[in-house]
């Protein structure tokens, strides 16, 4: 989100909530529900909304209740009006499928202080029932101008964009746009009913001209974009996908995802890739690997 800081309040955090999993979620995925995430993303491949497989950002759902209980155990309530998703890196095992029964469990592994606030790293696990890897997650909590006064424990393994890039040509370019309905689409298929998602006024009231896409939505425009372009819309490809939410993505604007390779080794090809609104960068980071 924004870079701009006033102050940084300084807030103890708990330390002893680290490395604490969370008690496990259950989830029963459907062919339904999978399509359903896939026209609320405006996702274009044939086998995501037909249900045949989920999208890869789909992921999200199944852990949605799980993945921010451990920040409760590690930040203080009253400082939770200044957290934001900073970042999220999925690591994909395998697709999800309809038919699975997922069970999913999170924990904080470290918090790391920077000048303009205090981020907490976020692990998630998602297996089957038999115990099968599905995926595992890394989140980041931002919590805005709030100094935690030290980092402690581990964070999520980087994947910084190297500005250098941006004196090649991108091997895709992918023109997409938010329509005016997609909140309301995107917020049942999720799960994530947050007003300021949903109401005009909540939105207002808390100092946005308006009401705000999901960043989930927007990571997983840049989701199919990547597939479509550089993987054969096969998400049984996708290793990794990671990105940093960097600026505020509204219904009715125009996006770009660009799309550039950084070369292959181990059976894997990497991507660097930002999602822009005009000049301004809105997913920063990008990082995708897919299987050759």
């Amino acid at each position: 989100m924004s870079e701009h800081t006033t102050a940084a309040r300084v807030v103890e955090f708990d330390d002893a909530g680290l490395e604490i999993w969370c008690d496990e979620e259950r989830f029963e995925v459907t062919a339904e529900r999978t399509a359903e995430y896939a026209a609320a993303t405006n996702d274009p491949i044939a086998a995501h909304l037909e249900g045949a497989v989920a999208p890869a950002v789909f992921a999200i759902v199944p852990v949605f209740e799980a993945m921010m209980m451990p920040v409760i155990d590690v930040a203080p309530m009253d400082i939770f009006g200044r957290v934001v998703h900073g970042e999220q890196d999925f690591h994909f095992h395998r697709a999800i499928r309809p038919g699975d029964r997922l069970v999913s469990r999170a924990k904080a592994i470290g918090y790391t202080s920077r000048p303009n606030g205090t981020a907490i790293t976020i692990r998630i696990e998602c297996r089957t029932e038999t115990g099968e890897p599905v995926n595992d997650q890394y989140l980041t909590a931002f919590f805005r101008n709030i100094d935690a006064g030290k980092t402690v424990g581990a964070a999520a393994a980087a994947h910084k964009f190297d500005e250098r890039l941006r004196g090649q040509r991108p091997v895709a370019v992918v023109a997409q746009h938010v329509d005016h309905d997609q909140t309301f689409r995107y917020a049942p298929a999720s799960d994530d009913p947050v007003p300021l998602h949903l109401d005009e006024q909540v939105a207002k009231d808390a100092g946005l001209p308006g009401i705000i896409a999901h960043g989930m939505c927007t990571m997983a425009f840049a989701s199919w974009a990547v597939l479509t372009e550089v993987a054969e819309s096969d998400v049984h490809r996708l290793k990794r996908f990671a990105v940093r939410f960097a600026k505020l993505v509204f219904p009715g604007d125009d996006l770009e995802t660009r799309i550039w390779r950084l070369g292959s080794a181990d059976g894997v090809t990497s991507y660097a890739f930002e999602t822009v609104r005009g000049e301004d960068v809105v997913l920063s980071d990008g990082l995708a690997e897919i299987a050759d």
